[in-house]
């Protein structure tokens, strides 16, 4: 491992019923059409020109069906846990509609197929844990930890080589470490709290390699793995360049996830104000203050379409809050999330 801190995040329920590619494959039976139509698209664009490259993405498909098959089981439409946010359908958002712009981005052709594979990896690894209590190790979340080293143990159990392929090893510890969100002192922290956090540690992820391999400029592996790094945290959070709708859902579904890993029902008088922040305040703040593209390929890809959705957040942000103010405050999370669809409606008609 690269960066220096506590291990021992050990495989639970679901890593032990899911141990290989052809345990996927049945979990998944009848479930896995859209994930299908997004590998063959993957297959297309990077069009592999030999045999090498053709088995890269061969053991890459395979891992990428083993981590969506294991989250659709622990927090998605296969399981009895489910998260609003992080399931199956948040792999999707990356390895298709997000990857899928920034290769149309120009600059995208300096991508090699390796990077490519390597930037899938992280869309299908990142977020496999999320109940891990809350922990932070050099800046880490426990979360993150956790699914770097499930993630890392998925590629060795479909082909992958830690001499090797070192380097996928090493970009994938670096790409996930990245996509955590640091939490304000004092404050507790899950997955869905991004609001309350300081932005990506991607963007201060070359001083923590300067901490913990210090020459770290100097080894072409790592240097290829930070870049790699801000590319994912830009993937990650680009929902605030999605079509206004698909990102006004990402919201309620953040919301939704947020209360339930709280211990608040969202029919309960509790949850009002907290899902009303979070709806207004909160995602002003994740938008337009905490919010910042890591790379140049990632400000290509991505910059125009969050400046699209600029005006409609603040649009959002007063028609709530007008709602509010004409109706009176509302009773319960499900009603600020009635409000809040309601604006988006007529934003989006």
């Amino acid at each position: 491992m690269i960066l220096d801190y506590p291990r021992g995040f050990t495989p639970d329920e679901v890593e032990r019923q899911l141990p290989t590619p052809q345990t996927a494959r049945a979990a998944l039976a009848g479930h896995d059409d859209a994930l299908e139509a997004m590998l063959d698209q993957r297959r297309r664009d990077f069009d592999p020109a030999d045999a090498e490259s053709e088995a890269l993405l061969d053991r890459t498909f395979a891992a990428i069906r083993l981590a969506y098959a294991r989250l659709a089981t622990r927090h998605g439409h296969l399981g009895t846990d489910f998260h609003a946010y992080h399931n199956e359908g948040h792999i999707l958002e990356i390895c298709d509609g997000r990857i899928t712009r920034l290769l149309a981005a120009p600059g995208a052709e300096e991508l090699s197929v390796r990077d490519g594979c390597a930037l899938l990896l992280f869309g299908a690894g990142h977020d496999l844990r999320q109940r891990e209590a809350p922990m932070f190790s050099s800046g880490i979340g426990a979360n993150e930890r956790a699914s770097t080293e499930e993630m890392l143990r998925i590629l060795d159990a479909t082909g992958f080589d830690r001499e090797r392929d070192a380097d996928l090893y090493a970009a994938l510890e670096l790409m996930i470490a990245g996509s955590t969100f640091d939490a304000r002192a004092g404050g507790a922290y899950n997955a869905a709290e991004l609001v309350q956090s300081g932005g990506a540690l991607a963007s201060k992820l070359d001083v923590k390699l300067d901490k913990h391999r210090p020459g770290w400029r100097s080894d072409p592996m790592l240097l290829r793995g930070h870049r790699l790094a801000l590319i994912a945290a830009d993937l990650d959070t680009a929902n605030v360049a999605d079509a206004f709708a698909a990102f006004a859902a990402n919201g309620e579904n953040l919301c939704r996830e947020r209360e339930m890993l709280s211990g608040r029902s969202l029919d309960a008088g509790e949850s009002a104000l907290p899902a009303l922040g979070f709806l207004t305040d909160g995602q002003d703040r994740f938008f337009f203050d905490l919010h910042r593209f890591n790379s140049p390929i990632g400000q290509v890809a991505f910059e125009a379409g969050k400046q699209r959705n600029a005006p409609l957040l603040k649009a959002l942000t007063l028609g709530v809050r007008a709602r509010v103010a004409m109706h009176g405050s509302p009773a319960t999370g499900q009603q600020v999330i009635e409000t809040y669809r309601a604006t988006v409606a007529d934003l989006v008609a």
